[in-house]
């Protein structure tokens, strides 16, 4: 019975290492192209044919699944504006959260259409990016600095989990909190809320997975280029002819290479390398684009609407109904806010590392070029210096800002001014149009009454 559950416990093992591993880039991407797939955010699905090769094809059923789900939240929004229904509605009904609401409906409507309809026409964006990547990778194993696909594979796993457990935990407290505030919403105005939420998840983990697949090819190429600094300051470097060959240690740990090009040859094929790179993160770029300017807008919308709502309540000045409880409210707003922001942090952070890690690569050669003593070599590395002054990688949303560590700046500026904005407007409002407020003290008051 001891050697069954052993046996057992090997045969899952081995399944489970099977699952995770990974040949090439195709493999490595391949979950996360199904989930994406599955929520109708991408027609594409990786398959394997007879020879065992996988590649990246599209499905009919991927192109009916996005439009069904587009028409699927097309009707539910449309059904909560006839219906007039809103979350913010339940508990406070004035100018603003008139206004918020009618953007919301209409971001969403925009959004679903960016997520669902826009990967469709773009879609050879994304297979474009993805085949320069593996023309990379194949040329990175040449140069013996392949990628660890099977690390690929594991960090996928990893972030599916954390951002499943993570929307689980914030959505399952937040409609906790509303059915502890006897809300109970319609399905269709559920469903929005949950999907649309889901389907952001996904986006932002494919492109941080373009992101990182691009800073990873970046970091080989470092590696490729940093071993050929090492030789030369071991020792100095002869002119070496085509066929000649030698077996050179590359550090302290007795890690070996074998070079069977002159220097020459190697900077040029990183060059091309690099320009796959820098290829693969443009057209990334250009199918990303729409998606990350209305997933960045909207989260933008409802932080400084959530962060309107919950100042307003506990200030005070916000009309509270029977069914109105300020903690859970608070709690709600809170979770969807710290949803969002996450969001908004995990596409800035993905796109400045890869930014950042690209900008390395400019003193790693010109460290080589002053090394080097053979003309050739300097000739091929001037050009790569020119090179990396044109070619530059750029996340941007749809050209109309830079998506890096900026951004942070550029929002908590907006924020400010915005809810500064929104808070005035409440208090010049007589009453906001529902009679006498109540002060701050006596707003703390009942707060503090009802959660003790």
């Amino acid at each position: 019975m001891i050697r069954y559950g052993v046996d057992t416990f090997r045969g899952c093992r081995g399944r489970l290492r099977y699952w995770l591993s990974a040949r090439d880039c195709y493999d490595s991407i391949s979950l996360m192209v199904s989930i994406a797939f599955a929520l109708g955010i991408t027609p594409f699905l990786v398959r394997r044919n007879a020879l065992g090769e996988t590649s990246l094809e599209q499905s009919w059923y991927g192109f009916l699944n996005a439009i069904l789900r587009w028409l699927l939240l097309a009707y539910c929004y449309s059904y909560i504006n006839l219906s007039n229904e809103s979350l913010i509605g339940y508990f406070m009904r004035n100018h603003v959260s008139q206004i918020s609401t009618r953007v919301h409906d209409v971001g969403g409507i925009l959004a679903a259409v960016f997520t669902f309809i826009m990967p469709l026409l773009l879609r050879k964006h994304f297979l474009k990016s993805v085949k320069n990547m593996v023309q990379a990778d194949e040329q990175l194993d040449r140069l013996r600095s392949p990628v660890n696909f099977n690390s690929v594979v594991g960090q996928v796993v990893l972030v599916i989990t954390a951002v499943v457990l993570l929307d689980t935990v914030l959505l399952t407290t937040g409609l906790v909190c509303l059915a502890k505030m006897e809300v109970y919403a319609s399905w269709q105005l559920t469903f929005i809320f949950v999907y649309e939420l889901m389907a952001i998840s996904i986006t932002i983990c494919m492109f941080c997975l373009m992101t990182r697949t691009v800073q990873r090819r970046i970091t080989c190429l470092h590696k490729v280029l940093k071993n050929l600094a090492h030789q030369w300051d071991t020792r100095t470097l002869k002119a070496v002819t085509q066929k000649q060959r030698s077996l050179q240690c590359l550090d302290s740990f007795s890690m070996y290479t074998i070079v069977t090009k002159d220097p020459a040859e190697i900077i040029q094929e990183s060059m091309e390398i690099h320009h796959l790179i820098c290829e693969a993160a443009a057209t990334a770029n250009k199918y990303f684009t729409y998606q990350l300017l209305t997933i960045i807008s909207i989260a933008f919308l409802i932080i400084v609407f959530d962060a309107y709502y919950v100042l307003e309540t506990l200030l005070g000045k916000s009309k509270r109904e029977s069914k109105f409880k300020t903690v859970e409210f608070v709690t709600f707003f809170s979770c969807q806010m710290i949803l969002y922001l996450i969001a908004i942090i995990s596409i800035v952070e993905g796109s400045n590392r890869a930014i950042k890690k690209s900008e390395k690569t400019g003193g790693i050669v010109h460290s080589l070029l002053n090394k080097t003593k053979s003309a050739e070599v300097k000739e091929k590395l001037q050009q790569f210096s020119m090179q990396l002054m044109h070619l530059k990688i750029n996340f941007t949303a749809a050209g109309l800002f830079n998506i890096d560590r900026t951004l942070y700046f550029t929002i908590s500026g907006a924020l400010t001014t915005y809810l500064i904005i929104l808070l005035q407007f409440t208090s010049n409002s007589p009453s906001n149009g529902y009679g006498n407020g109540g002060s701050c003290c006596e707003a703390f008051n009942n707060m503090t009454n009802h959660t003790l």
